[in-house]
């Protein structure tokens, strides 16, 4: 009897050395590891896999037909090599400093998870790794994370909209010594389609950049409040009470708001100006935002003309009514509530109106149409255009650059 019990004993011993065994062999595997010499190295502990490949947006993009977007680029791929015991490896060429993003693609299975990467950020449905490159102080890759300096706040704030009629929720970013300080000016900084009122402090890195610049002297100490744009939710999925649903590109959830961004915008401001220390009045005032965000920008720019002193169209959908058929320009040119708009928006002269775009954006030409009708009109703007396509690594060097020249 004893030695029945000793050899099951022995049994289960063996089967959870082995189990742990594996265990440990996955979980001793680092990646990424970032070299000396600025190249990257993934690995993957995958003793049964036949194929495994790493997507990101390190690597020579891909083109995609999107219906309703036309040619989209999408993160390259390249595949990794089988190694001893398992483990499956790549490395790439030298990187220039930046915040990168991947997952793996196992036997036909995509957006797989590195095991061994803790960093993660949620896009919309999907979740990527991230990891930084930095090779000195000051470049990219040391602006996107966290050094020793003073920090800001992030908070989680709740506020009523009148407009919408709904309680709704906003990510508030307040500098460091802010309850030390006098009052500040206030960027109002807008996500993209998909998005929530996370989206800039996570995948956007605001709070670091913010933080860097201001102590730096790059950037002046300021409020940024980064508003939920998306009408019909209270605020990001799982975080108010529609519960756990399925977040998707265009709206969340299946009821029709009562009201556009740029209409209920001023509920936003109002609460702000009632809750924190403001410098208020148009020159204290500035207001930015990415594709998405950059059409609510558009819109509550010239719906209020005299409220933001600074305006910033990142990657921006020109939304407008009229043909979907026509060209931006031409429903420019034939949309006369628009050209009003417009008209008073110059009128009241904001110090700065500044337009940044990727040369491969899908969105490029309607960019180009707006720069087209503003250079006819003689309205004054400054453009910015970059390498690349509709992606995060654009839009936080726009909101880097646009941090630096807004309060000045």
């Amino acid at each position: 009897m004893k030695k029945t019990i000793l050899s099951v004993a022995l049994a289960v011993f063996c089967l959870s050395a082995s189990a742990q065994e594996k265990l440990f062999q996955s979980a001793n595997v680092q990646s990424p590891v970032v070299n000396k010499d600025g190249t990257v190295t993934f690995n993957l502990f995958a003793p049964k896999a036949v194929k495994v490949e790493v997507t990101g947006d390190f690597l020579a993009p891909t083109k995609q037909e999107v219906p309703g977007f036309g040619t989209v680029e999408q993160p390259g791929v390249a595949a990794l090599t089988e190694g001893k015991d398992g483990v499956w490896s790549y490395t790439t060429q030298k990187l220039a400093p930046e915040l990168y993003s991947y997952t793996f693609n196992i036997d036909g299975m995509t957006g797989v998870k590195d095991p061994a990467n803790v960093y993660v950020n949620r896009d919309i449905m999907s979740f990527s790794n991230i990891f930084i490159v930095s090779d000195e102080k000051g470049d990219k890759g040391d602006l996107y994370r966290v050094n020793e300096v003073a920090h800001g706040d992030l908070a989680k704030v709740w506020y009523p909209s009148t407009t919408l009629k709904m309680q709704r929720r906003m990510t508030i970013y307040t500098p460091a010594g802010y309850d030390k300080g006098k009052n500040y000016p206030v960027l109002y900084l807008l996500h993209g389609a998909g998005g929530d009122e996370n989206a800039w402090s996570e995948l956007g890195r605001a709070a670091q950049i913010l933080d860097n610049l201001i102590a730096t002297g790059k950037a002046k100490p300021m409020i940024v409040v980064m508003p939920n744009g998306n009408t019909d939710c209270q605020a990001a999925p799982g975080e108010w009470s529609r519960g756990m649903y399925q977040p998707s590109f265009r709206g969340s959830v299946d009821q029709k708001p009562v009201a556009t961004m740029d209409e209920s915008f001023m509920d936003i401001v109002k609460y702000v100006e009632s809750h924190y220390k403001v410098a208020k009045g148009k020159k204290n005032r500035a207001i930015c935002g990415l594709s998405m965000g950059g059409a609510h920008t558009f819109a509550t720019s010239k719906r209020f003309p005299d409220t933001f002193n600074y305006i910033g169209l990142f990657s921006a959908a020109i939304h407008m009514g009229g043909n979907p058929q026509q060209s931006t320009y031409e429903r420019l040119t034939t949309d006369t509530q628009v050209q009003q708009q417009l008209a008073r928006l110059f009128a009241a002269k904001p110090a700065l109106y500044w337009i940044a775009i990727g040369k491969t954006d899908f969105l490029y030409q309607q960019n180009a149409d707006l720069r087209k009708y503003l250079d006819e009109k003689g309205y004054p703007y400054e453009y910015v255009e970059t390498e690349g396509g509709h992606i995060w690594r654009n839009w936080r060097i726009y909101l880097t650059q646009f941090a630096q020249r807004v309060f000045k």
